[in-house]
């Protein structure tokens, strides 16, 4: 279970990195510069954390997958970006595939 909280915690953290990233405008403005690392150092930290419990292959793809989802959400609400369908449907698959490859892993 901890190993989970582990990886909660690197996909908030990537979360925050990558909304830091957006904001330091190519690093131009220094808090949102110390944020993306910051983000990014708790990020990894934590994901190496919870490889300890968790396989690789599962724990990439949950990171991976729910951070680019929420990625592309927060580019929408926060960011006001443009939405559209064919990032519905993208952020669909993406959730179908993590969802496959953990009901895949608990097969063996």
């Amino acid at each position: 279970m901890q190993a989970y909280l582990f990886l909660a915690l690197a996909i908030t953290a990537e979360l925050f990195g990558t909304s830091m990233l957006k904001a330091s405008q190519g690093f131009t403005k220094l808090w949102p510069s110390i944020g993306v690392i910051i983000g990014f150092g708790v990020a990894f930290y934590s994901l190496s954390a919870s490889l300890q419990q968790i396989p690789l292959s599962i724990a990439y793809a949950i990171w991976s997958g729910v951070g680019t989802a929420l990625t592309a959400i927060i580019g929408v609400v926060i960011w006001k970006e443009s939405g559209s369908i064919s990032m519905v449907i993208g952020i669909t698959l993406i959730i179908a595939g993590v969802v496959i490859l953990n009901l895949k892993s608990f097969a063996h």
